[in-house]
């Protein structure tokens, strides 16, 4: 895409300072080792920026081709995936699952108890319902219920061994956390979503990806692994050890490096070096700032980039519609906060969130914007008003260690001056 003066889409040069400043800011505090922004209005790439590290002991700066793992940030990558093949006639968004993945027809519903104190579906399993997290799956990370726990003693997440069939077949003997419709739960609605890609297409997830999305959208960073030709821009993941900071002073960075820094996952050694039997739809890709821009903006393009179209502009404005029953927000379907984000006036369309009440979410925003993010707080929102998408990628876990997604949508709308 075409990089361009801010002005000539409405955005202030000198306003768009201000996100430079805070990125810096992140790195002055100790906040993260390094991150990257970029904003697209109108077609074009107004602003760019990328700050600290990608991997500090080996003092690699944050580039803006540095690859990340981006985690939920794949969810809606792997929902348009399915989105294409229901343009394609594959499937209906009211079909059941159980029609295509049988191992999910007899799946029972956990009734509150002990794991075996189950009743059956009152009504089944929808693939809408796994594209909008309302199926009855849940995470094992919670930590809540013995329904996660028995994910969790499964080993259902992380790289795990098993293909992506195995997987889900295998899931599906676990009771389901509520009945389908019920609630919305942040879930691997999204990786058994990833499986019904595969049946319906009869390629693997990352061949659909490849032939049908990166391909065609210019998206030559974005996949499963890491390839060797990208390992020099590879970056290493973090967590903050020392309370809520990276770690000490960094008078100097290449001398006194933060000393609080811990290493979950290096650069040199890191699992996404080698691709994975188990392609998780919901959490496995890396890409770079320059890819995901793509993504959003042949999104906000109404399906369509540099000629290459892959949705309809009917399909994506269905999409963006807020698809909780009566119109609810998140937090009325039983989960008010997910990372450090409340979702009051927040609902869910098809793959991402959606705002449909700027003011109850206290947020300066357009009505229908809507967003995601991933666990190592990288974050993409696309606003259909202001005709603007932005991307925002670290490698710091948890996302919910700092308010940085608030943070930096105040500091880009601010920036508009038409």
């Amino acid at each position: 895409m075409n990089r361009v003066q801010p002005e000539s889409v409405g955005l202030s040069s000198e306003r768009l300072k201000r996100v430079s400043a805070w990125l810096a800011d992140q790195i002055a505090q100790e906040r993260l080792a390094g991150a990257s922004v970029q904003v697209g209005r109108r077609g074009a790439v107004a602003y760019e920026d990328s700050v600290g590290f990608a991997d500090v002991a080996a003092e690699q700066p944050f580039s803006l081709d540095t690859v990340v793992r981006i985690y939920s940030m794949t969810k809606p990558i792997t929902t348009v995936a399915a989105m294409m093949l229901y343009e394609a006639g594959c499937f209906q968004l009211d079909h059941p699952v159980g029609r295509y993945i049988p191992a999910f027809r007899e799946t029972p519903v956990w009734k509150g108890g002990a794991l075996n104190d189950v009743e059956a579906q009152s009504t089944p399993m929808t693939v809408k319902q796994l594209m909008t997290h309302t199926a009855g799956l849940t995470y094992g990370f919670m930590h809540t219920n013995v329904i996660d726990e028995a994910y969790r003693n499964a080993g259902f997440e992380g790289r795990v061994k098993d293909d992506l069939g195995t997987w889900t077949d295998q899931l599906a003997q676990i009771p389901l956390l509520c009945q389908p419709g019920s609630q919305w739960n942040y879930s691997v609605a999204t990786d058994v979503l990833g499986r019904l890609v595969e049946i319906w297409s009869g390629q693997s997830l990352a061949e659909f990806f490849t032939d049908h999305i990166f391909t065609p959208l210019g998206m030559n960073d974005s996949g499963f692994a890491v390839a060797e030709s990208q390992r020099d821009r590879f970056c290493s993941l973090y967590r903050p050890t020392n309370g809520a900071k990276l770690g000490g002073a960094m008078a100097n960075p290449f001398e006194d490096r933060p000393s609080g820094i811990q290493l979950l996952d290096p650069m040199n050694e890191s699992a996404y070096l080698k691709m994975p039997n188990y392609l998780s739809g919901g959490g496995g890709l890396v890409s770079t700032l320059s890819d995901y821009g793509r993504f959003c903006q042949a999104l906000l393009g109404g399906g369509e980039l540099d000629g290459q179209r892959i949705l309809s502009p009917k399909t994506l404005a269905h999409m963006r519609l807020n698809q909780l029953p009566q119109n609810r927000d998140m937090a009325a379907m039983g989960q008010p906060v997910w990372s450090e984000t409340s979702y009051e006036g927040i609902g869910f369309g098809i793959g991402w969130a959606v705002v449909i009440d700027p003011a109850t979410a206290n947020i300066v925003t357009s009505m229908g914007e809507h967003h995601w993010g991933g666990a190592a707080s990288t974050f993409f929102w696309i606003d259909p008003v202001e005709d603007l998408y932005t991307v925002f990628l670290t490698q710091l876990v948890p996302s919910s260690t700092y308010p940085l997604r608030r943070e930096l949508r105040a500091r880009v709308y601010q920036s508009l001056i038409d």
